[in-house]
């Protein structure tokens, strides 16, 4: 996301730069083979990396945030993206102490589903040290009118910005169909259903593992596409690879496995279905990467993009419910032509309201309006994510 409106924002003339660190996962995986503390060009923005110490696994680097207690001034305006993460919980504190106007993106950190986890660490760390960086935001940004909503404020007031994620495909003329070594039949008359996301037990993949195994039971046919991985907790992803090895759809499963780049944009294309039952979602970015190729999508109702879905008539909506799911899963492959109009409305969608160029528009908008807001001299409209 912060490299895709990074160069769309690039493109319409806002300067920027990208503060991270040179971390690569959580467990096990080596550091980032990049130059740090130096500035690197990557389309139109520039990116800046940092040793992450003293906590690897916290995300932490003292050389970040040294740099932006001596450069944050040079800018109008830091978009830090995440809370409850010590790195980004420091940067926003420096920022006001720094009098650096900062917009704060929670990355669904602030639905009350999420503060489950770790409840009381976080209820600890909210009240201390995010209340004061919720309070002193210029905004908070949110990517759906639902997200805003449910999110806890600790109390705080300060303004909600809506503004959605953007996609960017390749030409569809780069994503004609071609083999691939996932499912064996080559039946074109039975629809593929494809779930792709991380292998995490907020997205339901339990929901949609029993749906399927109903529809299994009268008679349907469909070959079901698992791509994805959770590298944070193998355990789950074992137990849910397990659990359909054991179910009735084994036979009808491939297993992809983690999927990037232009294998991931195939099987989008060439899915029939993208379904997504997850119990919380605060955008959905695979949900607008499927509607951006013209596949339809079944997500449930607490996927926080879906009240445009549903508008558009761009796919079904369900409860997080094993029957739910199970009968909009019916619905859809109830009618291939509907499958394909549907399709349809999902690509119209997506190219109208999430693509970067217009998403970074409205960005830039919003920026200079918090900016006028806080009397700042508009030097370059920036943005600065962490």
């Amino acid at each position: 996301m912060v490299r895709g409106l990074s160069a769309a924002l690039a493109e319409q003339g806002v300067y920027v730069t990208i503060l991270t660190t040179n971390s690569n996962g959580d467990f096990g995986q080596l550091p980032l083979s990049v130059p740090l503390a130096q500035p690197l060009e990557e389309q139109g923005y520039e990116v800046i990396y940092f040793n992450c110490s003293p906590f690897r696994r916290y995300k932490f680097s003292l050389g970040l945030l040294n740099w932006l207690w001596h450069h944050g001034q040079d800018y109008d305006l830091a978009h830090i993206h995440a809370l409850f993460s010590p790195i980004s919980t420091a940067a926003a504190t420096l920022c006001r102490l720094r009098k650096l106007p900062y917009i704060l993106r929670p990355l669904g950190t602030l639905d009350p589903l999420d503060l489950r986890k770790k409840q009381a660490l976080k209820k600890i760390y909210g009240n201390l040290l995010e209340r004061p960086n919720l309070q002193g935001a210029a905004a908070i940004h949110f990517t759906t009118q639902q997200e805003a909503d449910v999110s806890e404020r600790y109390g705080t007031n300060s303004p909600a910005i809506i503004l959605p994620l953007g996609v960017t495909p390749p030409s569809l003329s780069d994503l004609e169909p071609f083999p691939l070594p996932i499912i064996e039949a080559t039946d074109n008359q039975i629809p593929t259903l494809l779930f792709l996301s991380r292998i995490d037990p907020k997205k339901g993949l339990e929901l949609l593992i029993s749906a399927l195994e109903n529809l299994k039971k009268v008679g349907a046919n469909f070959h079901f596409i698992l791509a994805g991985s959770n590298p944070q907790d193998p355990d789950y992803e074992q137990q849910i690879l397990a659990q359909v090895q054991a179910s009735t759809i084994a036979t009808d499963t491939a297993i992809a496995g983690f999927v990037e780049g232009e294998a991931k944009w195939h099987l989008l294309k060439q899915a029939d279905l993208l379904i997504l039952p997850s119990y919380y979602e605060n955008f959905g970015i695979v949900v607008a990467e499927a509607m951006a190729v013209g596949t339809p999508v079944l997500i449930s109702d607490q996927v926080y993009i879906w009240p445009a879905v549903k508008a558009a008539e761009a796919g079904w909506i369900c409860s997080c419910s094993i029957q739910s799911l199970t009968e909009q899963i019916q619905v859809a492959l109830k009618d291939p032509q509907e499958l394909k109009r549907r399709g349809q409305n999902a690509q119209r969608l997506a190219s109208e309201q999430y693509t970067w160029p217009a998403i970074a528009a409205q960005t830039i908008t919003t920026y200079h309006a918090l900016l006028q807001k806080f009397h700042q001299p508009e030097k370059n409209c920036t943005e600065v994510p962490i």
